[in-house]
């Protein structure tokens, strides 16, 4: 007899998840099927010379009690084990310029936040204090950010711009350029982009910021074992290849590669929106939609050096530096010149397990654009199908991390002395590892010219198929987690999962 669940869920990032596991704990019978080797999408983390790295999550806002991801993640129940170590709370991302030696703080909650950069703009505190206010305006106006959803979004506050916006609250260039400093965290592109997505973004670390001590998988094993008790079947190693119809045009199951079939009632996908356009057919889809999804612009893709230290060697640091070569570059930073790459970088440090005070491993990442690999864009490498791109790619790769390197010893001299091993991930890495189109960070480019373009429902016409994930609407920790949420809603009804969470935030505020 065929088997038949309740949700087939297409993909495990962490939108694909956490819409499984909200799903499970209402007691349906759930499936996620990813092609992997390893859960999790962008949570992956990879080990070498026993040290672990994150691909993606690098730290975590809004984790502190009563914050939103602490409640969305305790909902889930996988908050209280996921070993956390708060960041530096006077400067958890520090921003620099060229060979200036002041490192500008964002600092942990809001009067500490103005408190600590107001000592480097004194004469601009009271435009720094309405920066906050504003952060926090914005944000609340936002559909399920205070975890039981709003019905509306505000039209007006989608276009609000954040150059304009920045360029209206400051006359003064270095601060302007300080207040978007870590705009690596939505792909840089602060001239076009809406002031929402910025505002959402940096306030949940200046909420609170946290690094995950075991790495982002810590998240996708935490709610892959959820989802296990729960009653979910979870098998990776299964791509899907197709989907069969029935004559209504709904789904009735999915085809894999390696010829199994899989049958459900509904089906959310949380992959790549192009290419679940490509497996399902563009003739089921409207024209419409279809030129509206192709015209979206993805953001930058990135390279990553990953740093091996000698023992004893580099102070831990529990902050991130985010080092721009002038001002300028933070307001369209993806856009650099090839020749003097890397213009900009952000880079972290992982505490030593073994001497305390000291790292044990550096990352550093930069954008890249595809097209800077391009000619090795028809090879395919993964842990599952590996695949050797060539010499030449393995010494474009060791010149890009030369470069790196060359660029992080103007910050530690000497650097190349206390180095044990050097790995790197292109955009090919992110590409085949996260599926995400050409490697993008994060989904498509936002404009506040036209917010709604982007936005996509996660209700599909294909009756039983939803969406969820970063290249729907929103992406981060935060957003997907938030998205799970509203796809979930539009399967299980707004009013039920409103009810949930108003009986979970009304438990746990009794100390149930």
């Amino acid at each position: 007899m065929k088997k038949e669940f309740d949700i087939l869920v297409i993909g495990s990032g962490l939108g694909g998840l956490v819409s499984a596991l909200i799903l499970a704990k209402e007691g349906l019978k759930v499936c996620v099927l990813e092609k992997n080797n390893q859960y999790g999408g962008n949570l992956q983390t990879f080990s070498r010379d026993k040290l672990i790295f994150d691909t993606g999550v690098h730290y975590l806002g809004g984790l502190s009690e009563g914050q939103n991801l602490h409640q969305f993640f305790s909902y889930l129940g996988i908050m209280d084990e996921l070993q956390l170590r708060k960041m530096d709370e006077d400067g958890y991302d520090k921003i620099t310029f060229g060979d200036n030696e002041i490192e500008y703080p964002h600092a942990q909650g809001y009067e500490n936040f103005a408190e600590q950069l107001s000592k480097y703009f004194p004469e601009e505190k009271e435009n720094i204090q309405n920066y906050c206010k504003e952060l926090q305006r914005i944000c609340s106006h936002f559909p399920r950010y205070h975890l039981v959803g709003k019905d509306l979004y505000n039209e007006e506050i989608l276009h609000l711009n954040t150059k304009r916006f920045i360029e209206s609250l400051t006359a003064d260039k270095k601060l302007q350029a300080v207040l978007l400093g870590s705009n690596f965290l939505y792909a840089g592109d602060s001239e076009n982009a809406p002031f929402y997505i910025h505002a959402l973004t940096v306030n949940s670390y200046i909420q609170s910021a946290y690094k995950c001590v075991k790495g982002g998988s810590r998240i996708s094993k935490l709610l892959i074992r959820s989802l296990r008790e729960h009653g979910a079947e979870i098998h990776k190693h299964t791509e899907v290849s197709g989907f069969l119809f029935n004559e209504n045009n709904e789904i009735t199951g999915v085809k894999t590669a390696a010829g199994k079939e899989y049958f459900a009632k509904k089906f959310i996908s949380n992959i790549e929106i192009r290419s679940l356009v490509q497996l399902i057919g563009e003739g089921r889809f409207k024209k419409s939609f279809l030129n509206r999804i192709m015209s979206w612009k993805p953001v930058s893709s990135c390279f990553s050096v990953y740093l091996v230290l000698k023992p004893h060697t580099i102070p831990d640091f529990n902050y991130n530096i985010y080092h721009y070569s002038n001002e300028e570059m933070v307001w369209n930073a993806y856009r650099y010149q090839k020749e003097s790459w890397p213009q900009t970088y952000m880079l972290s440090s992982t505490e030593s397990g073994r001497y305390p005070g000291f790292a044990e491993s550096l990352t550093a990442i930069s954008y890249m654009n595809f097209e800077d690999v391009e000619e090795w864009g028809n090879t395919f490498n993964t842990v599952a199908n590996e695949y050797e791109r060539g010499a030449q790619y393995e010494k474009f790769k060791l010149e890009r991390a030369e470069k790196m390197i060359d660029a992080l010893e103007k910050k530690f001299p000497d650097l190349r002395k206390h180095i044990k091993k050097v790995y790197t991930s292109s955009p090919l890495s992110y590409r085949d590892y996260i599926g995400s189109f050409n490697g993008n960070m994060y989904g498509y480019s936002k404009s506040s010219e036209n917010p709604l373009k982007t936005m996509v429902s996660p209700r599909t016409k294909i009756d039983n198929l939803f969406l969820t994930g970063q290249s729907v609407n929103m992406h981060g920790i935060l957003g997907c987690t938030i998205g799970a949420f509203n796809t979930c809603a539009e399967i299980m009804g707004k009013e039920l999962i409103d009810k949930r969470l108003t009986q979970f935030i009304n438990g746990s505020e009794n100390g149930e």
